[in-house]
């Protein structure tokens, strides 16, 4: 008796989408693990770098250009060292800002499991450059080869607009929103836990081959995305057939102001409106919230640390499950207009907050808000493009995100340390208010 052979015919339609997105799952979730090593480490590189090379070259140039402004502003170093985080963090989100599109327009045309192993292998190659940066600008080379590498985001995204209906989009984007808070939990604690242990002590010769007091981190960050490399090769499935890619565009129209200003359609450009001022505000409360609770509730390593973990918990409950359920009930649009209303209401909280309980219940109903509101404006710019441009418009509604987190970071410190924390979180609810009163112009999408 023969064993009957199985048919491809027979197997559930629904099984490949169930697993693609297992695949993207734990693809992004290693990739944001790997990113956000980094986070904790900020001003300790700022002292080593200082301590190895003083005031001369690329880092004097930089922190010279920083002391001026400090002392226009009338503040004090402390001012300069906020400057100096924004400056890193906004170096990679200009170039993020600017690759982000070009990936998603290219992996409409060639595909999505290319331009991930693409993506992901240049990562790894910056987080090697990293573990044995001797200088200041080997770091700086670093960070501008992971901001130009920093596809990953936009591409998933499409691959997950291509594995899910229209009805259960905002599900899928839920998905990433989990991955997003689960990788952010992870990556700082695991930054902060071994950046204590500094090869260096152990074995100084090996600064002549560049090793520093963070390769470690930086190393496992480069293991992280080598088993990413390794797990894309052998488990991502091409999510979209050669039938459903784009034609070949013009090489002037990549350009990322152009993509800003693309020909999406109006409810694409208007999500995108939205994103941009949302993310303006939220990425200036991110950036500024650790001196906000220092400066406040005079809170430690430890307990900067603890509130992250919170917030990524609240992320990873709204978007892992709230989202899930809440779309399917009254849409994406008022889901999105919920989430900003609480995001509105968490910044004012915030900007008050005379007590502990306040500034986490502040949180909660930010964390909140902010989950809604990223998964419900992605799965509606997915839902108002067609199957051959999601990752064109998806890619610019990121490259929206990356230039509010150039601009954000930045323009908050300033307003932080110029006006104090009261006035610059209750300018953030005001500034809020505006995408609010725009989601409200949407339209519901086609299903």
């Amino acid at each position: 008796m023969t064993t009957p052979q199985s048919n491809p015919a027979d197997i559930p339609p629904d099984k490949p989408k169930q697993l693609s997105l297992g695949v993207i799952f734990l693809t992004l979730y290693i990739d944001l693990i790997g990113f956000s090593i980094i986070f904790p480490l900020f001003p300790s590189i700022l002292d080593y770098y200082l301590g190895k090379e003083g005031s001369s070259g690329l880092l004097g140039t930089i922190l010279s250009f920083l002391d001026q402004i400090s002392q226009w502003l009338g503040s004090g170093d402390n001012f300069t060292l906020v400057l100096f985080g924004g400056f890193l963090g906004s170096l990679y989100s200009l170039f993020q800002f600017i690759f982000a599109p070009i990936w998603g327009g290219l992996s409409d045309r060639l595909g999505r499991r290319g331009i991930l192993l693409c993506t992901v292998f240049g990562t790894a190659i910056s987080y090697l450059i990293w573990a044995v940066s001797g200088s200041f600008l080997l770091l700086i080379l670093a960070r501008l080869l992971g901001g130009m590498m920093s596809g990953n985001l936009s591409v998933a995204t499409a691959a997950v607009a291509d594995v899910t209906s229209k009805k259960n989009r905002a599900k899928g984007m839920g998905l990433i929103g989990a991955a997003f808070g689960l990788g952010f939990v992870t990556g700082p604690a695991i930054g902060g836990y071994f950046s204590g242990f500094n090869l260096l002590n152990a074995h100084p010769e090996l600064a002549r081959l560049g090793i520093n007091p963070f390769s470690i981190p930086a190393f496992i960050a480069f293991g992280l995305s080598v088993l990413n490399l390794v797990w894309i090769y052998r488990r991502f499935t091409e999510s979209l057939p050669p039938e459903k890619r784009a034609k070949p565009e013009p090489f002037a129209s990549r350009s990322p102001l152009k993509r800003l200003g693309a020909n999406h359609p109006l409810p694409v450009k208007t999500t995108n409106k939205v994103y941009f001022i949302f993310l303006l505000a939220f990425s200036g409360m991110e950036f500024t919230l650790s001196f906000l609770t220092v400066d406040r509730f005079s809170f430690g390593p430890r307990e900067i640390t603890w509130m992250f973990i919170f917030i990524g918990a609240v992320l990873i409950i709204t978007q892992g499950g709230i989202v899930r359920r809440l779309v399917p009930a009254i849409g994406e649009k008022k889901t999105a207009f919920i989430g900003l209303c609480m995001t509105t209401f968490g910044f004012f909280i915030l900007s008050y907050a005379p007590t502990i309980k306040f500034l986490y219940s502040g949180l909660a109903i930010m964390g909140m808000g902010s989950g809604l509101t990223t998964a419900s404006l992605t799965a509606l710019v997915s839902l108002y493009s067609s199957e051959e441009t999601q990752g064109k418009s998806l890619g610019s509604f990121r490259s929206y995100g990356s230039l509010a987190r150039v601009i954000g970071p930045i323009a908050a410190s300033i307003l932080f340390w110029w006006f104090g924390s009261h006035f610059s979180y209750a300018l953030g609810a005001l500034l809020m208010i505006i995408p609010a009163t725009i989601a409200l112009r949407l339209p519901s999408p086609d299903k």
